[in-house]
């Protein structure tokens, strides 16, 4: 790559960081009139958490499933298997619920979004609001944001608390571990502060996932082409922040 290329890769990435600085903060002010439409945002956190729900509890299910297994496998080889209840609390809860939430989310949730508002752009919908003097930002990209923001926790807990009982699941009805003994581990070993991780990580994420794909939507080129290339960005943006910022916050809390 030549210089001038790697020059133009560089402002390109300033430019973008800069149109979503400026927007988020334009976004926020959106948010406080909007929160005086309370049916609006009801009805976003519907779309955004509710039609996701079913594949969150499904993975979710699984995921702790998987962890029955595989920590069972590992924990008997220190033979620490009573340990399986503090393992897959402490893995859901700080890690898994949250991250693969935030992942699940934004290739559901954040690609309805983008694809939502990028119609909406393409069909001239935002001017029509604009020239009959509605606010866009307010009617529907700050509804559409503070959805997704309250969704993403509710989702978090509800993939943590299914993942618990798939790897209860697992460990007490098909490998033999007394239930008494996998939850008072559990309750033993985790704290507040394990359980604030988790909340602190699903609200970062929520709103990082549900800002790229309303930013996405809102300036996605006025074409399906523009649209479809506004979506493949949500995910890939939303999905490589998700990574960075868990292992920072994992860092802060550690």
């Amino acid at each position: 790559m030549s210089n001038a290329a790697r020059h133009g890769t560089i402002l390109e990435g300033l430019r973008k960081v800069g149109v979503t600085g400026i927007f988020f903060v334009r976004l926020l002010f959106a948010c406080v009139s909007a929160l005086a439409r309370p049916r609006l945002i009801i009805a976003q956190i519907y779309n955004a958490g509710g039609r996701s729900l079913i594949i969150i509890m499904l993975s979710g299910l699984f995921t702790g499933m998987v962890i029955g297994l595989l920590g069972q496998d590992v924990l008997r080889r220190f033979g620490a298997e009573t340990a399986l209840g503090t393992l897959a609390a402490l893995g859901l809860l700080k890690e898994l619920g949250p991250v693969l939430t935030s992942l699940l989310f934004a290739g559901r949730a954040g690609t309805a979004l983008t694809s939502e508002i990028g119609l909406m752009r393409a069909t001239d919908q935002l001017t029509a609001m604009e020239v009959m003097a509605v606010n866009p930002m307010s009617y529907v990209a700050a509804p559409r944001f503070l959805g997704g923001f309250i969704a993403m926790p509710l989702l978090a807990a509800v993939f943590s608390v299914i993942g618990l009982y798939g790897a209860q699941l697992v460990g007490v009805q098909l490998l033999g571990i007394d239930r008494g003994v996998y939850w008072s581990q559990m309750q033993s070993s985790v704290g507040i502060h394990d359980v604030t991780e988790g909340i602190v990580k699903s609200l970062v994420f929520g709103a990082v996932v549900s800002l790229i794909a309303v930013t996405e939507g809102y300036h996605a080129e006025p074409t399906a082409e523009g649209v479809g290339l506004a979506t493949t960005r949500t995910v890939v943006a939303s999905s490589v922040l998700t990574l960075l910022l868990d292992y920072m916050l994992t860092a802060v809390f550690l």
